[in-house]
């Protein structure tokens, strides 16, 4: 009894800290749009990945006299993980570099998304690239804890 308690506490907790709509994986974080997306980029360039750019929406709103909630773009990969996803299936370019979006929703609770890998599998038809999806997976898994946790 005790472990089916613990179970269910379990995905509670997990279910809490994000969900996956339309292939897109959204986690809640724990700090603001600007320290996230700090915590993310730091991350990102001590694990050796290229940050392309980083977009700030909401700034860009505002030079145009238009208001948006927090939300940045954070673009970054690595051609080590990348290009074998290319070699899978080519038409996957156009989903690469990685995007992070760091946002604020209407609550004031800030989310991190980013693509689900096996979205990418999908829509792409990736075949023979099981192993290079799982360490994806991992690795940006990684990043969004190192980015949203306290």
């Amino acid at each position: 009894m005790r472990q089916i308690l613990y179970t269910i506490t379990a995905i509670f907790f997990l279910a809490s800290l994000g969900y996956a709509d339309n292939g897109i994986i959204s986690v809640k974080s724990s700090h603001e749009v600007k320290a996230t997306a700090d915590r993310l980029e730091n991350t990102l360039k001590q694990k050796g990945m290229t940050v392309f750019i980083r977009i700030n929406h909401a700034a860009g709103a505002q030079k145009v006299g238009k208001k948006l909630r927090p939300t940045e773009l954070v673009v970054f990969g690595n051609p080590k993980v990348g290009t074998p996803l290319m070699q899978c299936s080519q038409s996957t370019a156009i989903d690469l570099p990685q995007k992070a979006l760091i946002w604020e929703d209407e609550k004031g609770q800030v989310w991190l998304s980013y693509n689900d890998p096996h979205y990418l599998v999908e829509r792409h038809g990736i075949t023979g690239c099981a192993e290079v999806i799982k360490k994806l997976e991992k690795a940006l898994s990684n990043f969004v804890k190192a980015a949203t946790m306290p």
